[in-house]
């Protein structure tokens, strides 16, 4: 496959997948606003959300010192100079799917395009604004649809492998900066046993569960009342729930195992290394060493891991 196809298919599923994920990132920030807490903390829950995502810089120049909901919303929903909006993700991701139309299926190429007019239909009436919660629950089906749709159409061939391989290399940077974005705010790991603040504790990891699809998960897995250490264990090492990190290393191997033909090459080595790493990795031993510690090194490790898949199959990294 030509370079440039392998590049445009893998980045019109990674800005698919950031369009969703920047949708949970910013549901689990808003649902938690409407708990009972001061403005210093709601304003810390906003600014620890641009911190993680890494668009604080562009905030300020835009918005400046302050930072307000309604501001950061809009920068990360609306703004087409934010690169990393929703708006911006889908349109990029349509331009992608455009770029290799015949690469792809009708349904596939249908699914992008209507999406993004959508979108741009609803951000126009006003849908964000009358209820963010909706608008964020649409982002999050129509990512559903797309991959939907992929799978149940699609030829799996190396095509096929490539829209895999960035979403799951996408999905695996947005849920540990979801993860993380909760220690961020409070400038800490885990609270003790004893925090008088822990029952508003428990609604904000209800509400990181929520944002993950993974409510209804937990209470099956550990059939317990909510515990921070137990949050962090499903969506950073079991391989059974499917937005946790591990999870998305293994499915980053397997679809890199199909379109490489050299299992010892260094892309390989990387991606096998760091699933390791998670595979036999115990929670406790990670919080004992700082989650956020844990959570900063793998990101710069996943990022280093796009760095190499685009070097060995793709463009040269210009996003």
């Amino acid at each position: 496959m030509l370079s440039r196809t392998a590049d445009h298919l893998f980045w019109m599923s990674r800005y698919t997948e950031r369009a969703e994920n920047t949708a949970r990132l910013l549901d689990v920030n808003y649902q938690t606003s409407l708990l009972p807490q001061t403005t210093a903390d709601a304003q810390t829950g906003w600014s620890s959300l641009l911190s993680i995502s890494e668009l604080k810089p562009a905030y300020i120049a835009k918005y400046g010192e302050n930072v307000t909901a309604q501001d950061v919303m809009t920068f990360m929903v609306r703004d087409e100079k934010n690169p990393s909006s929703i708006v911006s993700c889908l349109r990029n991701a349509r331009e992608n799917a455009r770029a290799v139309r015949g690469t792809l299926t009708t349904e596939v190429w249908e699914t992008q395009n209507q999406t993004y007019l959508e979108l741009i239909r609803m951000l126009r009436g006003g849908a964000f604004e009358r209820d963010p919660g909706q608008f964020f629950e649409w982002v999050k089906f129509q990512s559903h649809l797309s991959r939907g749709v992929t799978a149940g159409t699609m030829l799996q061939d190396e095509a096929f492998h490539f829209l895999r391989l960035g979403t799951f290399l996408e999905r695996a940077d947005n849920t540990a900066r979801l993860v993380d974005v909760k220690f961020h705010a409070i400038q800490s790991d885990f609270p003790s046993v004893h925090d008088p603040d822990q029952e508003h504790d428990f609604y904000h990891w209800s509400a990181i569960l929520r944002s993950v699809s993974a409510f209804e998960v937990y209470r099956k897995v550990y059939r317990d009342v909510i515990k921070p250490e137990r949050v962090a264990e499903l969506l950073i090492l079991r391989p059974d729930m499917p937005r946790s990190l591990l999870a998305c290393l293994n499915e980053v191997i397997v679809n890199l195992s199909m379109i490489t033909g050299d299992p010892l090459s260094e892309t390989q080595r990387r991606a096998g290394k760091l699933r390791a790493d998670l595979q036999y990795a115990r929670i406790d031993e990670i919080l004992s060493a700082g989650l956020h510690a844990f959570l900063m090194q793998f990101l710069d490790r996943v990022n280093e891991l796009g760095a190499h898949i685009s070097r060995e199959f793709l463009l040269p990294v210009t996003r």
